[in-house]
């Protein structure tokens, strides 16, 4: 046994060797393409149109058999067989046709359109993506090489595709918190990249022995998710796609829609999601005289708390209803949604009452792509209807005071949150211990606070007062900027409410 283990070990590392190979290859193509004017989004969207093809190719043929419902006009095939102007006339004419499709094949391909304008640089990425067989990948190493290219798009700060990755050993942590059950449904109403859902499945396949019937419930009836991006909702199917969730003629499992706009009329075991960063939810209208503007999106929905163009707090009820009575939610949230007046106060107390809101984990600045932001994870679970509320204490982490990290040169690994998953205790949260980072708050203190205030801290920061605990410059230099950049983004939140 310790012979063969020793064997699969090797054979792993030398695949995962394999796999950063490949994302190398892959990716510095789109070096040459930068010059064309192609960003690493535009190529990443269409690396997921040529992956897609190809991979359905390799499965229509022995051993595998399957029937692919692409049209053969407009197959891998018929792509491979062209060069030049004849290729990219053939390329867009396939990208529209495909787009009109049902299921995930359509989902994938909706309103895409060709990005690479010099045929010759187009022919060049079909053949290096033909010069892989794709399917004899693992997919474990294959769902590694699409999460490379993921990670590196969410990189190029310049696109703002950060916003749409969230870092992987966070989203770990949180799933190990909530502890997931097999055949049990999970929901992301903002869905990304699909971090949250890979992980979750990532856990289940792992931690417990499945039969066939736990297998097909985890692959085809375990998750939902909405993402209102068009180009970050084909890149989620992809990713899941490459993760063995769902299947080329399964029902997508990704919905291209704003999730908040109306009650699903669904209700999941489990909801994680990070929504999108920025308070202020809002669409572009044009004016009569043809100029554009925002306008703040207030959502009526009678099932709110309160209404609001907050989009923070308006994520906040919505998963709440979409929870079943014993559901349970983690969620990252700004640090406005703890303090802010109005609705949020309001919210605030809805939510200790209604629910059971028993983890706050409050995170490091440094580890999102979008500058600025102070985030946290609540962690509450549904309850049903009470004249009393179900929150008797909410323990809460601090994992921010007298931490320093930065996307570059000291990124947040999922060492750094293993005491907060340890102190959370997910086998029985209810036998918990305070830790000097980790203290308990009755629902009594809560409340009484000012506005039912949450944005608590109590350890001492070291580097005030103490030059020699003082963080190395770049990061006193990164914390400046996040705070520069938090205090712009609210003058241009001030200047859209006075323009409107």
């Amino acid at each position: 046994m310790q012979k063969n283990n020793s064997e699969f070990r090797i054979q792993h590392s030398a695949l995962k060797k394999s796999s950063s190979n490949i994302v190398a290859k892959v990716w510095n193509y789109c070096n040459i393409l930068r010059d064309d004017g192609v960003s690493y989004g535009d190529y990443l969207e269409q690396l997921t149109f040529l992956l897609f093809l190809k991979m359905a190719d390799e499965y229509s043929k022995p051993p595998y058999n399957r029937k692919i419902n692409i049209p053969k006009e407009f197959n891998w095939e018929s792509l491979v067989s062209k060069t030049g102007a004849e290729l990219e006339l053939h390329y867009i004419n396939l990208l529209k046709n495909l787009g009109l499709e049902k299921g995930m094949l359509g989902t994938i391909f909706n309103k895409a359109q060709n990005r690479i304008q010099d045929p010759a640089k187009l022919f060049k990425l079909v053949q290096l993506i033909n010069e892989e067989t794709w399917i004899s990948i693992d997919y474990d190493v294959k769902g590694e090489i699409y999460e490379g290219l993921l990670q590196k798009n969410a990189e190029d700060t310049k696109s703002g595709a950060g916003q749409y990755f969230t870092l992987r050993p966070l989203i770990k942590a949180m799933v190990e918190c909530i502890h997931p059950e097999p055949s049990k449904t999970m929901c992301d109403p903002a869905a990304g990249t699909g971090g949250f859902i890979i992980s979750f499945y990532d856990y289940i396949s792992k931690k417990y022995q499945l039969n066939r019937e736990q297998k097909d419930f985890l692959k085809f009836k375990t998750f939902k998710g909405w993402e209102i991006v068009p180009m970050t909702a084909r890149l989620c199917l992809m990713n899941l796609f490459l993760h063995n969730i769902g299947d080329i003629d399964s029902t997508p499992v990704i919905v291209q829609a704003d999730s908040l706009i109306s009650d699903p009329n669904q209700r999941f075991d489990y909801v994680l999601t990070n929504p999108p960063f920025g308070k202020k939810s809002s669409i572009t209208l044009t004016h009569e005289d043809g100029s554009q503007g925002k306008e703040s999106l207030t959502y009526n929905r009678q099932d709110f708390w309160a209404t609001t163009s907050n989009k923070q707090l308006n994520f906040i009820q919505h998963i709440r209803t979409m929870l079943k009575i014993d559901g349970k939610a983690a969620v990252v949230v700004p640090d406005n949604v703890l303090f802010e007046g109005g609705a949020g106060e309001t919210i605030r107390k809805k939510l200790l009452e209604s629910c059971d809101v028993h983890t706050l984990l409050r995170l490091p600045t440094g580890i999102f792509y979008a500058q600025g932001v102070k985030a946290n994870v609540i962690f509450f679970d549904n309850k049903p209807a009470s004249k009393s509320a179900w929150t008797k204490e909410v323990w809460i982490y601090d994992l921010r005071t007298n931490q320093h990290f930065t996307l570059k040169t000291q990124q947040m690994q999922y060492e750094h949150l293993e005491d907060f998953v340890k102190c959370y205790n997910p086998e029985n949260r209810f036998k918990r211990k305070e830790t000097e980072q980790f203290k308990c708050f009755t629902y009594e203190e809560l409340i009484a606070r000012d506005k039912t205030n949450l944005d608590i801290f109590w350890l001492k920061d070291e580097s005030l007062g103490d030059l020699d605990n003082l963080p190395e410059p770049d990061a006193i230099a990164l914390e400046i900027v996040e705070n520069i950049e938090t205090a712009l983004n609210s003058f241009k939140e001030i200047i859209e409410v006075l323009n409107n």
